[in-house]
C-alpha cells in the first residue's frame, strides 16, 4: 500500500495540512522580513546589518527554551484538537499584527511577531507529534512521520523561496502579511476537521512556572533511556542540518563563488534528499521501526558529510559551475547527506513516540523541542567560534561531519542493542 494513503484519511490529512501550512507561514514571514531588513536596512532599523539575520533567528528560537515545558503539559492535559484550533487563531492574530508592522515599517513590532511565531511553533510541536500515535496504529507511525518530515522540509523550502519572491516585490511586506493571514485562516478551517484527541491525563496538576515545567519535562524524558537517546540523536541531526543550511548562502558566495540561484539549488536538493530518505525509510521499514536503518542513516551522513567537506576544501571556482565535476560531486554529496538524514531521523521520531508513556507523551515531545533548540544554538555558537578562529567553512563542515558520524553511529548502535534485547 502506498505511503500516501494516510493523506486520504480524516485522522491524518487535516493534521498534515495544518502543520504544512504552519511551517510554510513561518518561513514566508521570516524570510520576507530578513530580506527586507537586509537589503533596505536604513528604512527599517539603525541596528548593524550583520546582526539582523542572527537576531531574527535567535528571537524565534527563544520560546522553545522558555515555553516548551508548559506547551507539553498543556497538550497532555487538554484535548489536542481543541488546542490546535486555538494555536491557529493565535497565528492569525500574529499575522494581522505583522501586516500592520510591515505597513508602518515598525521593526520592533515585527520582532514581537517573530517571537510570537516562535511561540506558535513551540505550542504546536508537542501537539503535532503526540497526536500522531493517538490517531495512528503502531504500524503507521513510520509512515506518518515520513510524511510529516518530508512535508515540513518541503514547506520550509517553499516558504524560503516564496519569501524571496515576495520581498522583491513593491509591497512585499504587506503582501507577506496578507498572505500570512489567509494561510492562517485556511489552517484554522483545516484544524476544525482534526478528530478529537482527548487528554490521557486530564487529572494532572498544571504549573505555570515555566522553569519548573522545563526541568520536570527534561526529567521525564531522561527516565526512559531509549526515548532519551532517540531525542539526543534527533537533536544532533538538527544541529548538523541547521549548521549546513545556515551556511549555504556564505558557502555559495565564498567557496563556490555562485549566486542566489545556486543557494536555491542547494536548498532544493537538500529538501528533496530529506523527502526521498524519509519515504525510502518508510518502504524499507515494512510498517515497523528498523533500528538497523538508524545505523545506516548515521553511517551515510558521516561518510558523505566528510566527502562533501573534503571536496569543498579543494574546490576551484569556475565561471560555469555546471561545467565543474567537483560542483556536481558537491551536489551529489549534499543530496545524499540529506537522504541518509531522512533515513536516520524518521525511525527516531517513531521510537520516541512509540516508547513514550501516553500519559505524558506531549511533554516528551516538548523535551525533544528543548534539546533540538539547544543543539542548534550550540551548533551556531561552534560555527561562530571556529570562524572567529579563522577556520574555513570546509574545515568546519569536516569537524561537524566527523562528529555527526561518531555520535550518530554510537547512539544508533546503543539503540539497536537495547531494542534487539527488548524483542528477544
Amino acid at each position: 500500500m502506498s505511503a500516501f494513503y494516510l493523506l486520504k484519511t480524516k485522522r491524518f490529512a487535516p493534521l498534515f495540512t495544518v502543520q504544512f501550512l504552519g511551517a510554510f507561514n513561518d518561513n514566508i514571514f521570516k524570510n520576507t522580513l530578513a530580506i527586507l531588513v537586509t537589503f533596505h536596512a536604513g528604512a527599517w532599523t539603525s541596528l548593524p546589518l550583520e546582526i539582523l539575520a542572527p537576531l531574527i533567528g535567535a528571537i524565534f528560537i527563544v520560546p522553545f527554551f522558555l515555553f516548551s515545558g508548559l506547551a507539553g503539559a498543556l497538550a497532555d492535559k487538554y484535548d489536542k484538537a481543541t488546542l490546535t484550533r486555538l494555536v491557529k487563531l493565535l497565528e492569525f492574530a500574529l499575522m494581522s499584527i505583522a501586516t500592520l508592522g510591515f505597513y508602518m515599517h515598525w521593526f520592533s513590532l515585527l520582532l514581537v511577531v517573530v517571537f510570537g511565531m516562535g511561540l506558535h511553533s513551540t505550542l504546536f510541536g508537542p501537539i503535532k507529534y503526540a497526536i500522531i500515535p493517538q490517531h495512528m496504529g503502531e504500524n503507521e507511525l513510520v509512515t506518518a512521520n515520513a510524511l510529516v518530515e518530508s512535508g515540513t522540509f518541503g514547506a520550509i523550502l517553499l516558504g524560503t523561496l516564496g519569501g524571496g519572491l515576495i520581498a522583491a516585490s513593491t509591497y512585499g511586506g504587506i503582501i507577506a502579511g496578507a498572505m500570512g493571514m489567509a494561510i492562517a485562516l485556511i489552517g484554522y478551517v483545516c484544524s476544525r476537521f482534526i478528530p478529537t484527541a482527548p487528554s490521557l491525563n486530564a487529572q494532572m496538576s498544571l504549573s505555570y512556572n515555566i522553569f519548573a515545567q522545563t526541568v520536570q519535562t527534561l526529567k521525564l524524558s531522561y527516565a526512559n533511556k531509549t526515548v532519551f537517546l532517540s531525542i539526543v540523536a534527533i537533536s544532533w541531526f538538527w544541529l548538523y542540518g541547521a549548521l549546513l543550511l545556515s551556511q549555504f548562502p556564505a558557502f555559495v558566495k565564498v567557496v563556490l563563488e555562485g549566486d542566489e540561484t545556486t543557494v536555491t539549488l542547494l536548498l532544493s536538493l537538500f529538501t528533496v534528499g530529506i523527502g526521498v530518505g524519509s519515504f525510502l525509510c518508510e518502504k524499507l521499514s515494512h510498517h515497523g521501526v528498523r533500528p538497523s536503518l538508524i545505523l545506516v542513516g548515521a553511517l551515510g551522513m558521516g561518510v558523505f558529510g566528510v566527502d562533501f567537506a573534503l571536496t569543498s576544501s579543494h574546490f576551484v571556482a569556475v565561471t560555469d559551475l555546471f561545467s565543474s565535476l567537483a560542483f556536481w560531486h558537491i551536489l551529489i554529496d549534499l543530496t545524499l547527506i540529506a537522504l541518509f538524514g531522512g533515513l536516520f531521523s524518521v525511525p527516531l521520531y517513531a521510537l520516541m513516540q512509540g516508547h513514550s508513556e501516553p500519559a505524558f507523551r506531549s511533554r516528551i515531545i516538548a523535551a525533544n523541542n528543548i534539546l533540538n533548540a539547544l543543539f542548534m544554538v550550540l551548533g551556531a555558537v561552534l560555527t561562530m567560534v571556529l570562524s572567529d578562529a579563522s577556520w574555513s567553512m570546509p574545515h568546519i563542515f569536516l569537524v561537524a561531519a566527523i562528529g555527526t558520524g561518531i555520535v550518530a553511529i554510537w547512539i544508533g548502535a546503543v539503540l539497536k542493542k537495547r531494542l534487539d534485547a527488548s524483542y528477544m
